[in-house]
């Protein structure tokens, strides 16, 4: 008599089986004709200049976050939503109280500049042979690099 972890473990194999037959079937099928464009990297259809691995602005990375932070915040507000009736004045106070608190959080980070994509670069201390230290903002080039 099979028990409840031997059906668990035909269930496995059966799968394992039903995707490893898929996979072998599939490469005995198919034509093996690569080329050049086949194996190059994929680029949207684009022709992939340069290296993969770029550096990107940091403003990039804070916008992302920014809208993760209140992104999953505003997830709060849909059980809140669902049961609002049954909570009272209680529950809705303290929404509100939440809801403030996320636009302070809001209203600091656009007044810090945050989401504004047209600033100029930083200011970034460099040192240069012969110069010594410069305070001029970096090119766009020189943040590429």
């Amino acid at each position: 008599m099979i028990t409840e972890f031997g059906r668990v473990l035909i269930f496995l194999i059966v799968g394992v089986v039903f995707v490893a037959g898929g996979m072998i079937f599939a490469w005995l099928l198919r034509p093996n004709r690569p080329y050049p464009s086949k194996l190059a990297t994929y680029e949207c259809g684009e022709v992939p200049l340069g290296d993969t691995r770029v550096r990107f602005n940091v403003r990039f990375y804070v916008v992302a976050l920014i809208f993760l932070i209140f992104d999953v915040e505003v997830v709060f507000l849909f059980p809140w939503a669902v049961v609002y009736k049954n909570l009272g004045w209680f529950a809705f106070i303290e929404m509100l109280v939440f809801l403030g608190i996320l636009f302070v959080g809001y209203a600091y980070v656009w007044r810090k500049g945050d989401l504004d994509w047209d600033k100029p670069a930083p200011k970034v201390p460099r040192y240069e042979k012969g110069v010594g230290v410069r305070e001029t903002p970096l090119t766009e080039e020189e943040i590429a690099v």
